[in-house]
Parts: structure tokens; sequence; C-alpha cells
């Protein structure tokens, strides 16, 4: 479920929409890091502060999913959605499955700028992949009929290594984190509606 054996030709083929998720999300750190590429005007305008969106900048709270502040952390997001959303593609279909990813990344933006002081800024799509391990732990516990006992566990082993590595590593937004994973677990259910095994 979770390891990946497909040629890079056949994963664009088959995953379009976590290609072009992948896609943008480098394309907007070339030009907000790279050197002779980079605009910072970019950077500054994207990114979550919370002061912004209370003065109207709503954008920004779907801008930070695509913004990384650093080679680590899009290498890190990029490889955790490589990892956690390709399954979740081909059970949703492509549309669906940005809209979830979506939802979830700006429902963990939300949080952060209700539950964070003014002067918090935020980037990055964490958020967004804690929703998709929510939804995987509501499989878990609630759809039961769509995973292996096998799948069951590496999920949670997962959702709980994540969770733990939150609170540990510094300068992560603790609230879009936890708030992804609430937030995609409230959305799987209105996703998976109609979904039989």
């Amino acid at each position: 479920m979770f390891i990946r054996t497909e040629s890079f030709h056949d994963f664009i083929r088959m995953y379009p929409a976590v290609t072009i998720i992948i896609s943008i999300n480098s394309m907007i750190f070339l030009l907000t890091n790279v050197p002779f590429l980079e605009d910072r005007h970019w950077f500054e305008s994207m990114a979550g502060v919370n002061l912004f969106i209370a003065d109207g900048e709503y954008w920004r709270l779907i801008t930070p999913i695509f913004l990384h502040g650093s080679f680590s952390h899009i290498l890190f997001n990029s490889f955790s959605t490589i990892i956690f959303a390709p399954a979740l593609e081909k059970l949703f279909g492509s549309i669906k499955m940005t809209s979830f990813y979506l939802l979830a990344g700006v429902a963990a933006n939300i949080l952060t700028f209700w539950l964070m002081p003014l002067k918090y800024v935020h980037v990055g799509a964490s958020g967004a992949i804690f929703g998709l391990l929510g939804c995987y732990l509501y499989l878990v516990l609630i759809r039961k009929d769509l995973l292996t006992r096998q799948n069951s566990q590496t999920i949670l082993t997962l959702t709980i290594i994540g969770v733990i590595m939150t609170f540990i590593q510094p300068q992560i937004n603790v609230i879009g984190h936890l708030g992804g994973l609430v937030s995609g677990f409230i959305l799987a259910p209105l996703f998976l509606r109609f979904r039989k095994k």
C-alpha cells in the first residue's frame, strides 16, 4: 500500500494528482528559495501570517500548503506525499483526492489562525499530509473492510510516530499537524460514504 514500485513514467500516469501537487510544490520552492531564481516577495505574499489573514488576506489559508521554507522541508513533505497520497488517489480518484488534500490543509490552517497568536507565521503541506493520515486512521478504526490487518498496523504505527515527532521536532506547527489529522478523520466519511469494499 505504501511501497512504491512503479517506474517514474508509470507513477505519473497512475497518480496524476500526486504528480501535479509535487510539481507545484517544487516549482514554488524554486521560485522562493533557490539563488538567482528566488523572489522573496512571493514567499512573503504566500506565507500563512495570522495578522494578515485577520486583515482579510484569506488566500493565506490556502497558499502556505504549497510553500516550504527549506530543502529538507520540501523533501520530507514531498516524500510523505508520495508515500501516503497514491493509495487515496486510487481509492477516491484524482479530483476527490486533490479536494480532500486541500480541504484538510485549509482546515489545519484555519485552526492555526484561530488558535495561534496573530504574529504566528507558518508554511508547508504538513497539515494536508496529516489530513491524509487522518483519513487512513478513519479507515483503520471505522472502515476496516477497506484495509488489510497488516496495512492497519502500519498506519497506526506511522500515525503514532508522526504525532510523537510533531512534539519532538523544533519549529513545528503543532496545531497544523493535529488539526490536519482531526480534519482528515472528519472529512473521511464524506469521501468514503458510497465506497464499497
